[in-house]
């Protein structure tokens, strides 16, 4: 934050137009926050926030490319300062385990109401990490279930194939999409079913899908 203006500096990432103009209006009512940048995809994220330098990042998981969890895991390494809040569709703890894990500092719902989102970035400026309410109780009874650690040895870049694949992309597209070549994309699937001991794509999809990972 700037501390001579007490202005929280924001950026969105989100792929979106309308979504991220909704954003910047309602944190435009707020004295105390500005949206310094807008990006589409976890690739402008990457390349333009050094340029921007935002106190908080405000980034959706699902984008085209390298996509929402791949972009945090990479700027957490060339800017392990960076705070992130997650703001997304996905409210299955997978993913919520995933983008902690990444690194990110809080997470929320686009379900949420409106006010959340203001919450959730002042909690970040403030030093704190926030989660929706209703996600953390999520967590913590899968935790008790002893379910919520099934996808937790999978990289962030595994993780996000695995989501591609159950949604019946190609190995041949998700290698297009990912800048990647189709045996590098094979490869991963064979490290992720050794990981998720199953031993079939098939079973792979139906294990996502069973999972909530992606919806049919």
């Amino acid at each position: 934050m700037n501390q001579a203006t007490n202005i929280i500096k924001v950026m969105l990432a989100d792929d979106h137009a309308v979504v991220r103009a909704g954003y910047k209006f309602l944190l435009s009512n707020c004295e105390d926050m500005e949206v310094v940048a807008e990006v589409s995809s976890g690739e402008e994220a990457l390349e333009h926030y050094s340029t921007y330098k935002p106190d908080i990042l405000v980034i959706d998981l699902t984008m085209p490319g390298i996509g929402g969890l791949e972009a945090i895991r990479r700027l957490m390494v060339s800017e392990p300062e960076a705070c992130i809040l997650v703001f997304t569709m996905h409210e299955n703890t997978a993913f919520v385990e995933q983008a902690l894990q990444a690194g990110v500092a809080g997470y929320i719902s686009k379900n949420s109401s409106p006010d959340i989102l203001i919450t959730a970035i002042r909690k970040l400026a403030a030093g704190q990490t926030y989660v929706d309410g209703e996600i953390a109780q999520h967590m913590v009874i899968q935790k008790t279930r002893d379910r919520g650690s099934l996808f937790s040895e999978l990289s962030s870049r595994e993780f996000q194939i695995l989501c591609m694949f159950a949604e019946a992309q190609t190995v041949e597209q998700i290698a297009t999409e990912l800048s990647l070549s189709s045996k590098t994309i094979a490869n991963y699937l064979t490290q992720i079913k050794d990981k998720l001991q199953v031993s079939t794509t098939a079973e792979l999809v139906r294990l996502a899908i069973g999972e909530g990972l992606v919806t049919v």
